[in-house]
């Protein structure tokens, strides 16, 4: 079904939601009060979808929420606190979580920290943002994905994901020598292993999940890079780049699709080796079901439940 998708690389989240109905789902969209986060969460709720901003600053998303509000003409936009590289906070938000939750778009990121960086649990920042603030979000609401019967996971990715595997004898670049490359790659095949382990945990719960390569866009996320370095012909906007995100949260063409990884809308061939021209597809490593179990466990331990 996925492989006749009327959509691609030059299309919009608006255009991927024409004419779908999301009234009476409510829906989580991490960082989305910047970056193509913004164009997610307005999609969905132009489609009749509660949406909740879970920003770092809410007192910076609420303008911004209110310009959603009348953009989308939909009431149902709000914004709560939410710091992903801080598990305390994390587990306020959770604990704050009262209703069936349809959709959880694992959207917020960091890149490329030009210095060593730790989380209150010593672990790298990219990795404690990236990866391990969702994995404890997103096990945490895991009652409230439950009771949704039909919900859907999305994490965000990135082609990043194909310069590096997760270093499980030292993802906190204890002994490695850290490089902004290295922890924003560990950091990306992380959110990738988080949606197959989901699948492979959550089915039975009437859970599905899915990644995402949304595309080179630019963003506050190159600010340590120095702007974008994309050649401007493989650049979307962030209209574009959100196609990718409100697919996998909200339309009906990828209805029971689970564990997959899409690029413009569509899954992305896997990988034995990285491109030397185009970055385009998934490491194999990425996929595999074995490394999403050693995530999952290591993971479980970092955050002690």
């Amino acid at each position: 079904m996925t492989d006749i998708l009327p959509f691609g690389f030059s299309t919009t989240a608006a255009e991927v939601l024409s004419g779908v109905d999301l009234r009476g789902k409510t829906m989580i969209v991490t960082g989305g009060a910047s970056g193509i986060g913004i164009e997610t969460v307005k999609a969905l709720a132009s489609a009749g979808a509660a949406v909740t901003i879970a920003a770092r600053r809410p007192e910076a998303a609420a303008d911004l929420a209110l310009t959603l509000r009348e953009q989308s003409r939909n009431p149902q936009i709000d914004v709560r606190q939410l710091d992903l590289a801080d598990l305390r906070s994390v587990r306020k938000f959770v604990a704050d979580w009262d209703k069936p939750l349809h959709a959880l778009v694992n959207n917020a990121g960091i890149m490329a920290l030009p210095e060593l960086e730790r989380s209150a649990e010593g672990c790298e920042m990219q990795f404690a943002t990236n990866f391990l603030g969702h994995f404890a979000l997103t096990t945490g609401l895991h009652p409230h994905l439950a009771k949704a019967q039909g919900s859907r996971v999305v994490s965000v990715s990135s082609t990043g994901s194909l310069f590096g595997p997760v270093f499980w004898d030292d993802p906190h670049f204890r002994f490695i020598p850290y490089t902004p490359l290295l922890g924003y790659a560990q950091s990306k095949t992380a959110c990738i292993l988080l949606s197959v382990g989901i699948a492979r945990r959550w089915e039975a719960d009437g859970i599905v999940s899915n990644a995402l390569n949304p595309g080179a866009i630019a963003t506050n996320l190159q600010r340590h890079t120095g702007g974008l370095r994309t050649p401007e012909h493989l650049r979307k906007t962030p209209e574009q780049g959100a196609s990718t995100s409100v697919l996998l949260a909200g339309s009906p063409l990828v209805q029971g699709v689970n564990g997959q990884y899409f690029d413009d809308c569509h899954i992305a061939p896997v990988l034995p080796a990285r491109p030397d021209g185009k970055l385009e597809g998934v490491a194999a490593y990425s996929l595999d079901g074995e490394n999403a179990d050693r995530l999952w466990q290591l993971a479980t331990d970092l955050i002690g439940v």
